[in-house]
Formats: C-alpha cells, structure tokens, sequence
C-alpha cells in the first residue's frame, strides 16, 4: 500500500481524518491520495462542496440526455425495444410518450424533446457547478445556503427538503398516470389513465412479500398491475412529503 503512494506518513490514512474534527485543511495535510478522499475534502468548504454536487447532477443529465439520442440514432421502429439493446427509450416509452395502439412506437419526437432537453439542462448545471467550485466563495453564507454541521435545526432543514423534493418526483409520476396522458400498460398494449389503488394493506404487504397471488420472495417486484404501482408511489409521495414537512 505505501509503495502505491496511498499511505504517504505512517499512520496517516488517505482523505480520512485522524481525529474527532472533521477539517477541510486537515484532509488536505493528511490525504496520502486526494481522489481517494472525495467530497470529505470540502466538509467545511459549503461553496465548493454545492459546486461539486451541481457539477455531478450535470454530468449525470448530461449521459441521459445524450444517451437518449443516440439510443434514438440507431432506433427501429420495426423491431421490439428489447431486441436492441436499449436502455433509456424503452423507460420513456413505459411513461406513454410516442407510443399507439398495440405499443407501438408512433412518434419519436417526444424522445428527441426529452434528449435535447437534458443537454440544455446539464450544460446550465455544469456551469453553475463550474462557478460554486472555481469562482463562488469558498464558503456560503450560513443566512442562505451555508450551514454550520454542529447545528441540528440546518441538518435537520436540509433533510426535510430532500425528502419533500422526493416525494413531488413521486408525485408528478403520480400525476402523469391518472391525469396526463397515462402509462403503458403491457397487459392490454396501450396507454391508458391508471385509478391508483391506495389499499395500505395491499400496497406496504409487497414490502413483507404478501403479493395478490400470496407470499412471494420477489416482494415488490411481484407488482404486476399498474394500480398497484402507482398506488404505491402515491403512499411514497405522502410518506416523503409529509416527513420532510414534518421535519421542516
């Protein structure tokens, strides 16, 4: 391990603090290997730290986006999504976009859309990731998006917004199945307005593996309606949401 450079000091391990105190100086002294160290390098560093989550969400629309249209580059519409080793159409397709009578893929410009979409996305996020990590102040201001880790009501804060933030994703796939447009049901290969089952004891027995045809060892992934599955997403938004207003 020391011939590799990982250790540079004995005792002194890489990126990971020796002490009780989480520093961003001392990561930067006693890193044996930086890249090992990860985002530990900027715990006490709020802007940098926002800048390299931005950055990150911004590579990461970056692959959909352009995934997506180089899935649709090479799309044949005469042939199954399956037999094309496809990942990110046969998705969009599920949520109803593009897709007739019989599943059949109709119009592929909503692909296009959604594809273009996401580089205009990422381009704004890693921009903005580029400005919090090279030009914006080290550290935010703790009135605005800083935070102090020692302060429980910020910790706590941040948390309550994440959870809120997950619980409207839940809730727009929610919205898009029983009021806009619908999903693709594979049952009767069409896309069609979902009723969501909100039955408690139908839709959290899948977590203990009890599906409609009894006790399975898949639990969830027994699901094979989509009432249910919306169903559930239902109870995850209000679950999420009312936790993180809870915590708020």
């Amino acid at each position: 391990m020391r011939s590799l450079g990982w250790f540079s000091q004995p005792g002194i391990s890489s990126g990971i603090p020796q002490s009780g105190t989480f520093s961003g100086r001392q990561t930067e002294q006693n890193s044996g290997a930086p890249l090992l160290a990860g985002n530990a390098q900027f715990t006490n560093l709020s802007g940098k730290l926002l800048g390299a989550h931005v950055a990150h969400a911004g590579l990461i629309v970056l692959w959909a986006g352009a995934m997506t249209l180089f899935e649709l580059s090479r799309f044949n519409s005469a042939l199954p999504m399956h037999e094309q080793n496809l990942i990110l159409l046969p998705h969009l397709a599920t949520l109803g976009f593009g897709v007739g009578a019989g599943g059949q893929v109709v119009d592929t410009y909503p692909y296009y859309l959604i594809g273009m979409l996401h580089l205009v996305s990422s381009a704004v996020l890693g921009a903005g990731g580029i400005y919090h990590a090279v030009l914006g102040p080290e550290v935010l201001d703790e009135e605005g998006f800083g935070y102090d880790w020692k302060d429980g009501n910020k910790m706590t804060t941040i948390l309550g917004i994440h959870l809120v933030m997950l619980g409207l994703g839940a809730g727009l796939l929610v919205l898009k199945a029983v009021r806009f447009g619908g999903l693709y049901d594979p049952l009767v290969e069409q896309v069609r307005l979902v009723q969501p089952n909100l039955n408690p004891i139908q839709i959290f027995g899948y977590l203990f593996g009890f599906s409609p045809a009894g006790w399975t060892i898949t639990g969830m992934a027994s699901a094979n309606n989509l009432e249910d599955v919306v169903g559930g997403h239902v109870w995850v938004s209000l679950l999420c949401m009312g936790g993180g207003i809870f915590i708020l």
